[in-house]
């Protein structure tokens, strides 16, 4: 692996967990090509993808969900259960645009999801933007299902929703629509940086990890547009 140059960023470590070989080896070709990635394990169920991520801290792991033995919504939640895992991202990637597990892997902690027929600059810009904290909300699959979780949630409490201010509230909202900072600034009629900014201060008041979190915390909160 070559080191990055000194003063440059250091790689996005990226591990991945799926049961078929030809898909981990895939993953595996587009991640150590890619600049700015490092490549730091693999995994083909869920139990050896929690061994792998204690003893590897990547910053994102690419998740299959229907793996054997312990699959990967558990995966999920053991993740989001363990503290000390905070700092990893999980991108979800399914076969299925609309799969009865990934509308519980958004609830479970998932930061994005993708197909695994992705274009392989997709799969990379996934990668980079749920590193960054950043939710994956792509049209494909991501929106269906804020949509059917939408449907289906009732509003119940959460910590910290009575601190948010009502711009806060109005933003939080937004978000669990799905749309980018940019797309929410163009329907309000105000800059990007004024919604990051209050989307980052809901986050903060809400201990959400990431953005994906802030839309299930939206949605049980019952805000909606």
């Amino acid at each position: 692996m070559t080191e990055p140059a000194t003063g440059a960023a250091p790689p996005i470590r990226v591990a991945v967990a799926d049961d078929q070989a030809v898909v981990r080896m895939g993953l595996r070709a587009l991640v150590e090509r890619e600049p700015g990635l490092a490549f730091v394990g693999e995994a083909q169920d869920g139990a050896a993808a929690l061994r792998l991520i204690a003893a590897t801290r990547p910053d994102v792991l690419l998740l299959d969900i229907r793996m054997p033995g312990m699959d990967g919504l558990q995966t999920l939640r053991a993740i989001a259960a363990d503290e000390s895992l905070r700092g990893v991202r999980i991108v979800v990637v399914t076969t299925f645009a609309v799969d009865e597990y990934v509308f519980a892997a958004l609830q479970a902690g998932a930061s994005g999801f993708l197909l695994k027929d992705s274009a392989p600059d997709e799969l990379v810009s996934a990668i980079r933007v749920v590193a960054a904290g950043e939710a994956l909300l792509s049209p494909s699959v991501t929106r269906t299902v804020i949509s059917r979780f939408g449907r289906h949630a009732s509003a119940e409490p959460v910590p910290g929703i009575e601190t948010l201010t009502p711009r806060e509230r109005e933003l939080a909202a937004w978000v669990a629509t799905g749309m980018s900072n940019e797309e929410i600034a163009k329907e309000l009629v105000i800059s990007p940086e004024t919604v990051r900014t209050h989307v980052s201060r809901a986050m903060v008041k809400l201990h959400a990890r990431d953005r994906a979190q802030l839309v299930v915390f939206a949605m049980r909160a019952g805000l909606a547009i």
